[in-house]
């Protein structure tokens, strides 16, 4: 008798309304916004740094006086 309580299949859809879908969906699409929304912002970002960095000699050099 308890081998067949142990055996049971409990992988299926255990909440009556079935929300895992549309839940899912919800998940999938802030996680999508999220994304974007941080792509451009690096974007951004990028945009703004100098288009050439002084070499390090120079920046050690300025320090030492």
């Amino acid at each position: 008798m308890s081998a067949v309580v142990i055996a049971q299949n409990n992988f299926g859809d255990t909440q009556p309304d079935g929300v895992a879908g549309p839940l899912g969906l919800l998940i999938i699409v802030l996680l999508g916004i999220a994304t974007v929304l941080l792509i451009r912002n690096m974007n951004k970002r990028i945009k703004r740094l100098p288009a050439e960095f002084p070499p390090p000699a120079a920046k050690d050099a300025d320090q030492d006086k």
